[in-house]
């Protein structure tokens, strides 16, 4: 278990970030077309996972913003934001802001995917939905870098991330 923050007060996550080094757990999350997508169909790809509470705050949707302006012209790049949010919200959020390189991906009907990746919020105002963490896998899904974001209102060390991204290249 995670301790985190939301506005200075303490908040526990499920568990912890799957380790650096091992292999991505499997998921089945809902795109916008109701389909169930794993991490098999998003390719052989270096991939970012942005998971966010909800893409309907201004922290979640500058994230969003700022991983698809850093990767957008990366073809071998899968950008998956992943967030509790109906895909239906997901989706104009993405049409709003312009985003067309995103896979919006929601956990409505993966309640797993919180424990599994160890981002649920078990306690807290915003409990039930995902913590802020970022993670950057390799083409084969392994995972190259975690950031379990300690304070849900501040965004994630971008830098960070797309140097793991770079390092693949």
């Amino acid at each position: 278990m995670a301790k985190i923050m939301f506005k200075g007060q303490p908040v526990n996550t499920a568990g912890q970030l799957p380790a650096v080094g091992c292999m991505a757990p499997a998921f089945r999350l809902t795109n916008a077309e109701l389909q169930d997508v794993g991490l098999e169909q998003l390719g052989a790809k270096r991939k970012i996972l942005n998971i966010v509470p909800s893409l309907d705050t201004p922290v979640c949707a500058a994230s969003a913003r700022r991983f698809h302006e850093a990767v957008s012209d990366m073809a071998d790049v899968a950008l998956v934001n992943i967030s509790a949010d109906l895909p239906f919200a997901q989706q104009r959020f993405c049409a709003s802001e312009g985003l067309q390189n995103i896979v919006s991906l929601s956990t409505m009907r993966a309640p797993d995917f919180g424990r599994d990746y160890g981002v649920a919020m078990l306690d807290g105002p915003l409990a039930g939905l995902m913590s802020r963490a970022v993670l950057v896998l390799d083409a084969g899904n392994r995972v190259l870098y975690v950031e379990q974001v300690p304070e849900i209102a501040q965004e994630p060390d971008y830098a960070a991330a797309l140097a793991a991204l770079q390092a693949t290249a």
